[in-house]
């Protein structure tokens, strides 16, 4: 009778292996979302800054040159340490990594108020500064490509970076117009200021994450130099990365272009004032652009081969930048950004995804960084040479500058193969199958 009676306990008390697999289960979930808050957290701060850092340069120097060349510094960090920050975020332990460059960060930007409160501000503390919190951003994001696929697994990198994409464009639609309020009623380093509170937050919640430590930091690494050879050589063996990343070269260039230009823009072509807030929703454009895309991106990529995603996108970035480099309506303007950075968008997270989800674990760092690195080489020569270029001859030969970096990317794109690039799921499951 007794054994009848616990028989029964048994099986009305739930097994206890069966609520440590649902808490298993349920940890990758958590740690992800806790990852996207701070992100969240450190994206409302650096809104504020996208919009007062260049505004504050174009009100100390009123030079479209200056513009660019911040824009560029802010840039040049990723050629300069791509590939010294992957190695070692491979080597490392990630989550150490996240949070020395969060906190890092908002030491840098703080420095801006106390200077403006102290002193005054030089055009130099900024660039100086932005080249700093650009420096850390390197190895933040090296550690963040490492850290995505082991927080939800391999077949989810499409959903998680859709997610993240969402979230961090939702608040970009809103986060330069509030910076542009803010820069405008607590003026430029005030607005920066807050940028440096969100950095020390995102700080606290990362600092609650419990990260997998990746099986090269596990067991040491190896020596530095032949870590940033294997991830090189990564690339240049594996044909889809290899053609996506010679693309995000033209695409980068021009994205330089627009960015670095765009209160130059708004101030010489649409006719608005350096500190007039609705420079902001310039901002706020490409934000929503990218924001509309992210909602359908992993769909797109379900349904369509990668190749032809990038194709169609950098055609329609190519006719919309064309269309913006001549017009002078504000509305006009702001729907053009945003069909250019929904297709920017589009190719960006295409190409990111698709190194995510063929690369395995132990290189994930290396490779997402270099090939950022390569690809995004063109960011500074093109903010710089569009500012220049709209200094000698105007800001519509600028945007047209940009422009024929998309048309020579489709070239590359063409000549290497890249319309007849799979689906992401046949890349996924073939690197699945070489991995085992």
């Amino acid at each position: 009778m007794a054994r009848h009676r616990s028989a029964a306990r048994a099986r009305l008390r739930p097994d206890r292996s069966e609520h440590a697999a649902a808490r298993s289960a349920s940890e990758p979930v958590t740690a992800f979302r806790r990852f996207v808050l701070a992100r969240a957290v450190a994206w409302i701060g650096n809104a504020m800054s996208t919009v007062a850092v260049p505004m504050l340069v174009y009100q100390l120097s009123g030079s479209p040159l200056l513009s660019g060349v911040a824009f560029a510094v802010e840039s040049l960090p990723y050629l300069m340490f791509g590939l010294i920050a992957g190695a070692l975020a491979d080597r490392y332990d990630r989550r150490a990594v996240l949070l020395a460059a969060q906190l890092g960060s908002a030491l840098a930007l703080a420095s801006i108020p106390a200077a403006h409160m102290i002193a005054s501000v030089t055009v130099a503390h900024l660039m100086i500064v932005a080249f700093a919190v650009s420096t850390l951003f390197v190895f933040f994001d090296a550690a963040s490509f490492g850290v995505v696929p082991a927080l939800v697994g391999r077949h989810r990198i499409a959903d998680a970076t859709g997610t993240l994409v969402s979230v961090g464009t939702v608040i970009g639609i809103a986060g330069p117009l509030l910076g542009g309020i803010a820069a405008t009623t607590l003026g430029p380093p005030g607005a920066i200021a807050i940028d440096a509170l969100c950095f020390l937050v995102a700080t606290v919640v990362t600092s609650t994450i419990a990260i997998p430590v990746s099986a090269a930091s596990a067991r040491g690494g190896s020596d530095l130099g032949r870590s940033i050879v294997e991830g090189v050589a990564f690339i240049r063996r594996h044909r889809v990365v290899r053609a996506l990343t010679a693309v995000g070269v033209g695409v980068s260039i021009a994205n330089g272009v627009v960015v670095g230009l765009m209160v130059v823009v708004g101030v010489r072509q649409l006719g608005l004032a350096a500190e007039d807030a609705r420079i902001g929703s310039l901002y706020a454009a490409t934000a929503l652009g990218a924001f509309l895309i992210s909602l359908v991106s992993a769909r797109i990529q379900r349904v369509l081969g990668t190749g032809v995603i990038t194709c169609l996108g950098l055609v329609v970035a190519f006719l919309s930048m064309l269309a913006w480099s001549v017009t002078g309506a504000l509305a006009v303007s702001l729907l053009l950004l945003i069909v250019y950075q929904a297709a920017n968008t589009m190719i960006v997270v295409n190409g990111i995804v698709v190194r995510q989800s063929v690369t395995p674990d132990h290189l994930q760092s290396r490779v997402n960084t270099t090939a950022r690195m390569i690809a995004m080489g063109g960011t500074p020569f093109g903010a710089a040479a569009g500012g220049a270029v709209a200094d000698m001859f105007g800001v519509t030969a600028a945007v047209v500058l940009g422009a024929g970096a998309l048309a020579l990317a489709g070239a590359v794109a063409l000549r290497l193969g890249v319309p007849r690039l799979p689906l992401l799921a046949v890349l996924a499951e073939s690197a699945e199958r070489e991995s085992q």
